[in-house]
């Protein structure tokens, strides 16, 4: 079994920066992504960012290109998401996820194809 725990979310004004971890813990994978979802009330789970583990190669939503940045601790098996100039619109519970065994980039981005899920981490962003 695989545990993540996220922390840093909170209550922050536009244009404001937080920092997200994800803390990895339990079984290991010899190939597998690492991915930010977020889900905003009466919305469906939405996919962020994610990083393939082995070498680092990193996806991005459009509605956070430019803005987020994903990276990775390999020591640490801790996963962060860098968010900046954050909008209104990014108000959301953010769930940080793995996904074995990643062949193609849409399973990287696909929320269904996530195998382990961490509680989440509430982040508001005031206007």
């Amino acid at each position: 079994q695989v545990q993540l725990v996220e922390s840093g979310g909170g209550l922050v004004q536009a244009g404001d920066s937080l920092r997200l971890s994800c803390a990895a813990s339990g079984r290991t994978f010899s190939n597998y992504a690492m991915g930010w979802f977020r889900q905003a009330p009466g919305k469906e789970r939405e996919f962020a960012a994610a990083v393939i583990w082995s070498d680092g190669t990193t996806y991005y939503a459009d509605s956070v290109k430019g803005r987020f940045t994903i990276s990775r601790d390999n020591a640490k098996n801790t996963m962060y998401l860098q968010m900046n100039s954050l909008k209104p619109e990014d108000t959301a519970v953010y769930f940080c996820a793995l996904k074995r065994w990643v062949l193609t980039p849409a399973q990287a981005m696909g929320v269904d194809f996530y195998d382990y899920w961490g509680q989440g981490t509430q982040v508001t962003v005031s206007s």
